[in-house]
């Protein structure tokens, strides 16, 4: 009875002290936010990785990171080439949404991001993240546009595709200056020795991984290759069975590797997200089994190898099939910041970070997917395994001949879309082509 009578004078105690533990533990959670590491490839295909098929070539890093985290099989970018598929990562939205889905940015061009855009580096610069761009921008030249006013406190790289160093536009008589290469707001550099650009960005990577301080970290690194004209340093030169191009991507597995052994060194690999992706389909590369490749909205043009990791958070060795892009990255880097996104904006992806915790409990929602050609127009909607195109999927140098039929694929049992089953499934094909249409003129 009198141990009854001193539990009981005990329990206010007990519950006390729970609380506290509770609310530790939150508090240390809020003050251990992970650091975020995105690593964006510039014109690889989906096959261009060795978990994904690569012939020619090895990625042992890349593979090793898929085996400890999570590999997507069907992870997009809401554009086909360079300027908006950046522009859709860095602010989870469309990129019509901001007026750049038309084509790319180029050295003459006077637009860009619009410095009203909210991105990704401002979303989590207010969360108390350091920010980096690392690589290249490509979201407008004019100093307004660039990544020191866009939210990163360091930009270490060049404003465009390394195509456009000294280039001369007949179109416009327009000759490009040699590729400028800059430290925050002040040109290094002009056309530098693309041989080591991949080396260069990998060694500052490093640096500031090592530089951290105690906030965590945001670095953007964006490479420039395998872009053509394909570079790669003399350290990596004839080291695969595939010519330059995969000599490029090796080197590029190597850049991974290195940043990966210094998150470890560091021990904060187990709390930093790797994300490793590419901005679009391939020009030189592979998309095989996948349709199409660069500028085109067949899957080849779109659809790209995409990996996640956050060691002893999202659970390692998962291959999912569930369908994912990189709008999804911004709504869901902010939960694990544990930060917001202002109200007023309207985000195009959806916060996954449930699902990357716990994949085997959660299933994503099916939704459509759109896909704008390079002319910026409307050319396919994808709902959970049909795609439909509403006109012809072409390269940007390619003339549309004829007249073209709305044509329906089954992803499911043909990935390669090579059957057009629209005849046999009418009602799909409507309730898509009348999905296109909503969904399009909503981004206006």
């Amino acid at each position: 009875m009198h141990l009854i009578k001193y539990s009981i004078k005990l329990f206010p105690v007990f519950l006390l002290l729970m609380l506290f533990s509770a609310c530790e533990q939150e508090v240390s959670t809020t003050q251990n936010p992970p650091n975020i590491i995105v690593f964006f490839t510039d014109d690889q295909g989906y096959a261009d990785l060795g978990v994904y098929g690569a012939e020619g070539f090895e990625t042992p890093h890349l593979d090793q990171l898929a085996a400890e985290g999570m590999r997507f099989t069907n992870f997009y970018v809401p554009a086909t080439v360079c300027t908006p598929s950046r522009a859709g990562l860095l602010t989870g939205r469309y990129p019509k949404r901001s007026n750049l889905h038309e084509a790319v940015l180029f050295p003459y061009s006077e637009g860009g991001l619009s410095p009203q855009e909210f991105t990704m580096a401002e979303m989590l610069k207010e969360a108390g993240y350091t920010t980096s761009c690392i690589g290249k921008w490509h979201l407008g030249l004019k100093e307004i546009f660039m990544p020191n006013n866009q939210g990163f406190d360091t930009f270490y790289g060049v404003p465009y595709s390394n195509d456009m160093d000294n280039y001369y536009y007949k179109n416009i008589d327009f000759q490009s200056p040699p590729l400028p290469f800059y430290q925050n707001t002040t040109l290094i550099e002009k056309g530098p020795d693309q041989r080591y650009l991949t080396k260069r960005y990998t060694e500052e990577t490093v640096k500031q991984i090592k530089n951290k301080g105690e906030k965590p970290f945001f670095i953007y690194l964006a490479h420039n290759m395998p872009h053509t004209p394909l570079f790669a340093s003399p350290a990596f030169e004839g080291k695969s069975k595939k010519g330059l191009y995969g000599d490029v991507i090796m080197e590029l597995d190597w850049s991974a590797g290195e940043i990966i052994k210094t998150l470890k060194e560091e021990g904060i690999y187990e709390n930093t997200i790797f994300v490793f992706t590419s901005d679009n389909g391939p020009s030189k590369g592979s998309a095989k089994p996948l349709r199409g490749k660069k500028a085109q909205t067949w899957e080849g043009g779109q659809r790209v190898p995409g990996i996640i990791t956050w060691p002893g958070t999202i659970p390692a060795g998962v291959v999912t099939n569930e369908f994912v892009s990189t709008l999804d990255l911004f709504p869901t880097f902010a939960q694990l910041a544990s930060t917001s996104i202002p109200e007023e904006i309207k985000i195009d992806g959806m916060d996954i970070s449930t699902f990357l915790m716990n994949p085997k409990a959660e299933n994503l929602p099916e939704r459509p997917f759109l896909f704008y050609a390079r002319n910026g127009e409307l050319e396919a909607i994808r709902l959970g395994k049909w795609k439909l195109h509403t006109k012809k999927s072409i390269g940007w140098d390619i003339k549309s001949e004829g007249t073209f039929q709305i044509s329906l694929y089954d992803l499911e049992n043909d990935i390669s879309e090579q059957n057009n089953v629209a005849e046999l499934h009418p009602e799909i094909v409507k309730k898509l082509t009348s999905m296109a249409q909503e969904s399009d003129s909503g981004l206006n």
